[in-house]
């Protein structure tokens, strides 16, 4: 829980129309295309995601109309496979050995193969640039005459370090930024950068990359809009983030705060928690909470959590004589 003397506050992402801060990067992606003459009526649009992009990117293209196909590696949540399929993509899952590179790899094949748009959400800089138009600029309205020491996140495209960063630091260079990496994949700590093709995309996996459940944050490789971010906007503090403690975090926000988020939110608000415990007296923290925890339920955040009656529950059950499961 948040220290004595400090405040926590949370930005909630899944108030956007498809539940996560992905919405945004959609958004801006689709509309830049179409003013650019890149998109038109019917046109195919295809993009590699660990799920949130893809669920937004498929909401954008139903109702557009556009044709939709979303590359995604193995090990991520079913649901979210169903929540794209649900929206009328096409979700072509790729081996997990290849990791994100690998499904980044497929999007980019298909699209070369089919002539197919390729949303490139790790390299378009329509993504940062939207967030620096609309999420930064809200957070500093709702902090306006207001004091606001530390913003908290992590990075998966890093559009929202990249965009609110420097929205945040052009009118309060005061605010300090602290990036979270998960501890088991601490690409930008290692100080090795990933090597990139032309177009600005990684070649092969960042070899500080390991497996971790923070689905969403940090792939296995650093992508371009994350270092032109630690380029022009930079950030004040890191801080590695165990897996186990962001699924508690995010249990705990549930049963205490009723914010329902997912693993990455967790990840954000153990972050700021730590934060929190070294800042000075009457430091405020603003953590982003990135989506809704119903993507995770097939993921270790909802591992302890039975379908079944437990025996306390079956107690309050037997409690009264009627209407009791055999």
């Amino acid at each position: 829980m948040c220290p004595a003397g400090r405040t926590i506050y949370a930005k909630l992402e899944y108030f956007n129309p498809c539940s996560s801060v992905k919405d945004r990067l959609a958004c801006a992606i689709i509309e830049a295309a179409e003013k650019e003459g890149k998109l038109k009526p019917g046109d195919t649009v295809v993009e590699a995601t660990s799920g949130n992009t893809g669920i937004a990117v498929s909401m954008l293209c139903a109702q557009r109309g556009y044709k939709c196909v979303i590359c995604m590696a193995e090990p991520f949540s079913v649901e979210r496979r169903k929540l794209m399929r649900f929206m009328g993509a096409k979700v072509i899952i790729t081996p997990k050995a290849g990791k994100g590179t690998g499904m980044v790899a497929k999007a980019k094949e298909l699209s070369q193969k089919h002539g197919w748009f390729l949303c490139s959400q790790f390299e378009n800089e329509a993504n940062a640039a939207f967030h620096k138009l609309t999420t930064g600029p809200e957070i500093l309205a709702d902090f306006e005459g207001q004091r606001l020491d530390y913003f908290v996140l992590g990075y998966g495209t890093g559009g929202t370090f990249a965009g609110a960063g420097a929205a945040i630091k052009a009118e309060r260079p005061d605010v300090k930024i602290v990036l979270g990496e998960p501890e088991a994949a601490p690409l930008l700590k290692s100080g090795t950068k990933s090597e990139r093709n032309a177009d600005g995309s990684a070649i092969g996996s960042h070899p500080a990359f390991a497996a971790h459940p923070i689905q969403g944050w940090t792939p296995d490789f650093i992508p371009q809009i994350v270092e032109k971010g630690l380029e022009a906007v930079g950030y004040d503090e890191y801080i590695g983030i165990p897996g186990a403690g962001s699924i508690e975090t995010s249990q705990m926000l549930a049963k205490t705060q009723g914010i329902f988020t997912g693993i990455s939110g967790g990840a954000s608000m153990w972050a700021a928690i730590e934060i929190a415990k070294k800042a000075p007296e009457g430091s405020v923290i603003l953590a982003m909470i990135a989506d809704t925890g119903e993507r995770y339920l097939t993921t270790p955040l909802f591992e302890s959590i039975q379908a079944d009656m437990n025996e306390e529950e079956l107690v309050i059950s037997k409690s009264t004589p009627s209407f009791q499961l055999g």
